[in-house]
């Protein structure tokens, strides 16, 4: 099965809603219908990939140094922090974070991002999902899902929403 992360956009009166009761977050990613909800995204296996040719860290480099753009994969700020979606509890950004992620992130360019693209290197810091050696298409797959998650943080700072994300 494997780690995937997942990402939900929510207005502030929502994150208000989960903060108060964090059962209600769990009705939203537990439900049967969340795949089709437009405000969610999975990034599936490659949310530490795509977060290594973003920063040219793994995740645990990031944590150490406390890296800016360690939100998008785990906001700063946790739900409940005695609620376990699978690998923890969920984490969240604010709008105005989310905002900063995604200024960002908004003027990286496929170039950019490949060039941090390091298989070797990534194998050796246990870059989750350990594939980088053996696929070919690995960087195409993490240059998609990077595509999303722009899309995503786009769309997010546009309404000025806050990002809930979760490891599961």
């Amino acid at each position: 099965m494997g780690m995937i992360q997942s990402y939900l956009r929510v207005d502030n009166d929502t994150l208000n809603a989960f903060i108060e009761d964090s059962s209600r977050l769990e009705d939203i990613i537990y439900s049967d219908d969340i795949t089709n909800n437009e405000n969610f995204l999975d990034l599936d296996k490659a949310w530490e990939g795509v977060f290594f040719i973003i920063t040219g860290q793994s995740l645990a480099e990031a944590v150490e140094e406390e890296a800016p753009l360690l939100g998008i994969l785990m906001g700063p700020l946790e739900i409940d922090p005695d609620q376990d979606i699978g690998y923890g509890p969920a984490t969240y950004t604010t709008a105005e974070q989310t905002r900063v992620i995604y200024n960002t992130i908004i003027e990286l360019t496929k170039e950019e991002l490949s060039a941090n693209y390091d298989p070797n290197r990534m194998e050796e810091e246990g870059v989750y999902p350990h594939i980088w050696q053996d696929d070919e298409d690995a960087l195409e797959y993490l240059l998609d899902y990077f595509d999303d998650l722009k899309d995503f943080y786009k769309k997010a700072a546009e309404n000025g929403e806050a990002v809930v994300t979760f490891l599961g």
